[in-house]
């Protein structure tokens, strides 16, 4: 399966607590956080609901 290497580029203040839950299972914590998925329907999910927090690049 395809990688995604996902970054969390916006911090999480003042945004509702649904996106923050999102990001917290994702396991970014802080403002320049990286972490790589397998891309998978659930992942894919997750970063179209807070695309405008992260910059997303594929491998």
């Amino acid at each position: 399966m395809a990688k995604i290497k996902v970054t969390l580029k916006k911090g999480l203040a003042g945004k509702n607590n649904k996106n923050r839950e999102i990001v917290r299972v994702m396991g970014l914590r802080k403002v320049g956080d990286t972490k790589e998925y397998e891309k998978t329907p659930a992942i894919e999910g997750m970063i179209k609901k807070v695309a405008y927090l992260l910059s997303v690049e594929e491998k």
